[in-house]
């Protein structure tokens, strides 16, 4: 290897090493140090140093009732969420990209502001919205004699977190979408209306095959996001009523910094990156290009 060669090679790792240094100390010490972490009992508020227990703290979180019951509430939020959250986002990116060029950009922005808001804000203004006695919602129903209990009623607080979400996070997957919507060349709709194809077998034989990746991309993201919810139970319902929508991060929060349990909050962090890593793993499975 000539000199020149190496140099270069060796100017690149150091135009790397900012981000790798950044990396390593805010995502992979902190991750490895969670996995060690997992297997010791270790409350902050004790004066007992920290003990190892293997895998007691699994074990214990496998056999809690409450463990179960917040994984149950954050997969009942992602089942409900992710198919609404990318339709509205497929058939916006769609509807955007029929119209003339000039509208879309005022369009997309429209449809992506929401996102720009931080959570906390978006959470009380939400909160606001959803009030029983003086919200937004209810005095929209008063005239009509109706008055729903959005968040204090076990029926409603899951639907009304997820309504809240889609308003919130669909403009994401939709610009996403949109752009591979306007990577999809054209001679094949072309060729395919010469044919005799009308927009529905447009739709589903060339837009939805092209778009496929994308898709792909999308729901992962969609999948990995709301199985990290958190914002949106916390600000809004607390979890409540009833712990009917106390989802795991929110759990995990309480328990290390709550309860002070950092080693079994480590435990349930890693029993839900297991839970991401398999739903994504299967996804990738089942759509991946053949």
């Amino acid at each position: 290897m000539s000199a020149r060669t190496y140099a270069r090679r060796f100017s690149g790792y150091l135009f790397l090493l900012p981000y790798l240094t950044l990396f390593a100390g805010f995502l992979l010490v902190p991750f490895v140090y969670g996995l060690g972490l997992s297997f010791f009992r270790w409350e902050m508020i004790s004066p007992a140093p920290p003990k190892c227990v293997g895998f007691g703290n699994y074990a214990e979180a496998l056999g809690s009732a409450y463990f179960w019951k917040a994984l149950g509430a954050t997969f009942r939020f992602v089942v409900m969420s992710v198919p609404l959250n990318i339709g509205m986002a497929l058939i916006a990116a769609v509807g955007i990209n029929a119209v003339a060029a000039r509208r879309q950009a005022l369009y997309r922005a429209a449809y992506f502001l929401p996102l720009i808001i931080s959570i906390s804000v978006a959470g009380i203004l939400w909160r606001w919205f959803y009030n029983g006695e003086f919200g937004l919602f209810n005095a929209l129903l008063a005239p009509l004699g109706l008055k729903a209990p959005w968040v204090s009623d076990v029926r409603w607080a899951m639907k009304s977190l997820v309504l809240m979400t889609l308003w919130w996070t669909a403009g994401g997957p939709m610009v996403i979408l949109l752009a591979g919507l306007q990577h999809i060349p054209r001679h094949y709709y072309e060729a395919a209306a010469i044919d005799g194809a009308g927009r529905t077998r447009q739709f589903l034989h060339i837009t939805l095959p092209q778009l496929r990746p994308v898709l792909l991309f999308v729901l992962v993201m969609n999948v990995i996001g709301g199985f990290q919810v958190f914002g949106q139970a916390f600000l809004i319902t607390r979890g409540g009523p009833e712990f009917s929508t106390r989802v795991l991060v929110q759990y995990i929060y309480e328990t290390a910094f709550t309860h002070y349990r950092m080693g079994y909050g480590s435990a349930m962090s890693w029993l839900l990156f297991l839970v991401i890593a398999a739903f994504s793993a299967a996804q990738f499975r089942i759509l991946r290009e053949r």
